[in-house]
Parts: C-alpha cells; structure tokens; sequence
C-alpha cells in the first residue's frame, strides 16, 4: 500500500474562486483537485487482491533491484542520444552504452565490438539465420536447424523456404538432445548456417554447443545458437564453444523487457545482411537508435549474472531437485520430460499421466506456471517441442513446465509441490482412465469406439 496516503490528500488550493487550471479535474466526492500526477496512478493491488507464487522464470523474469538502480538515470537525467558526437549529452550516454556492451561482451567471453544490441532473442535470431543465408545465398542455400527450436527460429526458416533455401530440420532423439552423427552427416557442400538453441525454453536439456561447434568449424559452417535460457545460467564461453552467433535477451536474465542482443565474431568473419535500413547504428547491422535505459539494463543484469552465476545455479539445482522428489515421492506415473542429466536445472517440465495439462493448470491458479512455451500457450495442441522427443499424446496433454529463479524460495517450492500432489490426486479420481489403470487395464491395448 506504499504511496496510498499521498495519492489521497490532493493538495488543496488556496481561495475558494481559484480559477480552474488546464490539466486539472474535479471529482464528484470531494470536489478537490487532481493534479496530472494523479491521473497516472501507480496500479497497486487492492487490499484482498489474489496475487499468486511466480514459477514461470523461463517465460520471463522479475527484474533485480540492481538492475533497476543503473537504468534509473538514464530515465531521468542522462537522457541524450547516444550515437550524438557533438555534446555532452550524447558523450555520456554512448560511453554508458560501451560499458553494457563490454558487460555483456564479458560473461559470454566476446569482445565487445561483437556485441550488437537488439530489441530481444526474437530479432536477433532472425538477424542470424535471415541474414547469414541471404549474405551467402549466391554460393550456398542450405540451413540446418532442429525440430525443438524456438518458433522464431523455426518461422525464420520457413521464410527461408519460401525464398528458395533448402532447409533440414533435425530430430531430436528421445532424451531431447540431438544425434550428433546424424548433424554431421546432414551437412552439406551448400550449408551456409546451423542453428541449435544452447537450452530448450520448454524442457530444459542443454544441447553439447562445444561438441556441433567443432564439426561446424571442421566443416566450414557457420553455427549460430539461441542462448536466451542460457545466458547468465550456465557458463559459456564463445571462442571455447566455437559459435560464431549467439542470440541473448534481457528479460529471461533478470534485465528489462524489450532488449536483447546478437553476438557476431568477427575472426574468422561473419557477415550478415540487416534486416532493416537506416541510419547505419551498430556496425551497420541495426540501424535505429539504441536506447542507452535498456542497452544499461541489459550490461547491468550480465553483470550480475556473472557475479551470481555459481551460487545462482547451486541454489536453482538444490531447489528444482526438492520439487522433483517431493512430487515424485508422492504420486506414481509422473515422468520428466528431457535428458536427467544435461539439463538445465531451473526447467522442470513434468508430465502427470491421466490427468489434463489445462485442468491442472487451473486447478494450480494461486501458482504461476505454464503448460510449454509461452508464445504458443493460447493453442491447445500439444506441445511441438514434447511430440518431438516421442512423447505420447496424452502425456504431451498432461505436461507442466514449473520455472524455478534467482528469486523463488524453498517456501515457495513446497507449496507448489504439495498444491500438485493434492490436485493431481484429485483430478486422477476423477478420471474413468485412472480407475481402469487401478483395475490392472492395460489402456494403450484398447481399442476405443468412433462417434
């Protein structure tokens, strides 16, 4: 309720024939009033307003304090356009600007005239696969990528295809991860690009990047991974891994929304076509200007996660296996969907056999999670990302994806663990499949009747 006492004593006005000012209303209730100020309220929760637990850290991430407090003056005071070379103003944002790209630049272990700043994972991810096919169309018009990328990956492609490109989507083997006898063999003379996300957003297995990054290299081609859920999570090191791009966004490391960034090496070169024309900003590659608030917001949450990174990753792992074994402790047939081990800890994605994904989902309401990917979550169709990897149609149904951060407590944890064991219990009583499960009917031999 912080701010509510002064919100509701408007200053008063001196004379009761003031004249009314532009700007300012009466209220009906006390005929007082309003400033501007207090049109644009701050939207506070209600006194009884239900707010429930966040775990949904892969679809977004609550932005840390200390990230707030370097964005701040640039809001504010520092507010000239970086890419101005003729005063002040201009001087200090760009130098504000090449601090965060050299921030971020630093926890990926790049130099940062490689670092171009963007608007998120999605525009940079389109940068990368438009822009290195169409660069190197004329010798070379095949890409390579996988069936659980990110649907911007996969739609970029597809605009690909439509061009003339020739595009082959890998499967992924049962576990998530991708057969990397079967990558090599997939390369072509023609392979301009692969493009492999470093962490599934929906299951959390963490692709062998070191391992592609080799054979791109012993091939000529180059290799561009989606490292949104991996940034700041799990080391990386660029020039170690072999990649020559790499997409990066603000609000999955506790940045501000809105912002992202694209790595581009630059030995051995890399060269892209933009996708928009203007005034030539970063290297050419993006022309607009760079909001220096978000470009700061950006450095300053690499900068931290590259301070936190270990303790972050040990207490997500400590927290994610407690909500693993209490459910699993509780409740039979639940699986894990994703490889057990090379997996990203803080994506837990479950699959609760006999029970419907969305009916759990709304049983859970005083609990923030997802049945899959965010930008895919208003369709009913199962995952693409769990038909992928085999998973039967009914469990793809039954799948919730809990997102454990920097910010979730053991309490926290706890609760949501005991709310599915309860609901899940009681949704499988519920369910005719269940009782014929419990009777020893082996489903998958039934042959079900047409309507």
């Amino acid at each position: 309720m912080r701010g509510r006492s002064r919100q509701e004593t408007p200053p008063s006005t001196s004379g009761s024939c003031a004249a009314p000012t532009p700007g300012i209303r009466k209220t009906s209730a006390d005929k007082s009033p309003l400033f501007a100020a207090d049109l644009i309220k701050k939207h506070e929760l209600e006194k009884d307003e239900f707010r429930p637990l966040y775990m949904d850290f892969q679809a977004t991430t609550p932005m840390d304090p200390r990230v707030l407090d370097a964005m701040l003056p640039y809001q504010v005071n520092y507010y000239g356009n970086p890419h101005s070379r003729t005063h002040a103003y201009g001087w200090e944002s760009e130098t504000a600007m090449e601090t965060a790209r050299k921030q971020v630049a630093d926890l990926i272990g790049a130099d940062p005239r490689e670092i171009i700043f963007t608007s998120g994972a999605t525009e940079s991810n389109n940068m990368a696969i438009k822009g290195v096919a169409r660069f190197y169309q004329s010798k070379k018009r095949h890409v390579i990528t996988t069936q659980t990328e990110h649907k911007c990956v996969l739609d970029s492609c597809r605009v690909l295809e439509s061009e003339g490109f020739s595009v082959t989507y890998l499967p992924v083997q049962k576990n998530g991860l991708v057969d990397l006898e079967l990558l090599e063999a997939s390369i072509r003379p023609d392979t301009s690009l692969l493009s492999v996300m470093t962490v599934n957003n929906e299951i959390g297995v963490q692709q062998p990047i070191d391992e592609i990054g080799r054979i791109c290299r012993s091939k000529g081609v180059f290799l561009h991974t989606d490292a949104a859920q991996a940034v700041g999570k799990i080391p990386i090191n660029v020039s170690d891994w072999k990649v020559d791009l790499m997409s990066i966004s603000g609000h999955k490391i506790y940045g501000p929304k809105g912002v992202g960034a694209l790595y581009v090496r630059r030995r051995p070169r890399v060269r892209l076509e933009p996708l928009q024309s203007g005034g030539g900003q970063e290297r050419g590659l993006r022309s607009g200007t760079v909001p220096t608030p978000l470009a700061v917001g950006l450095g300053a949450a690499c900068s931290v996660a590259q301070q936190e990174i270990e303790y972050d990753h040990q207490r997500v792992s400590m927290l994610a296996n407690r909500l693993v074994q209490k459910i699993m402790s509780a409740i039979p047939d639940v699986v894990m969907n994703g490889d057990p081990n090379q997996r990203y800890p803080g994506c837990v994605n479950l699959s609760f056999a006999y029970v419907e994904g969305e009916s759990l989902l709304m049983a859970l309401k005083d609990v923030a999670l997802s049945s899959g990917s965010a930008c895919t979550s208003a369709s009913l169709e199962p995952s693409y990302v769990l038909r992928a990897i085999g998973a039967d149609e009914d469990l793809a149904h039954s799948s919730i994806r809990f997102g454990i951060g920097r910010f979730t407590t053991e309490e926290e944890v706890d609760y949501t663990a005991e709310k599915c064991i309860f609901h899940v219990s009681r949704l499988r009583e519920m369910s005719p499949l269940w009782e014929m499960v419990q009777e020893g009917i082996d489903i998958k031999s039934i042959k079900w009747a047409q309507h």
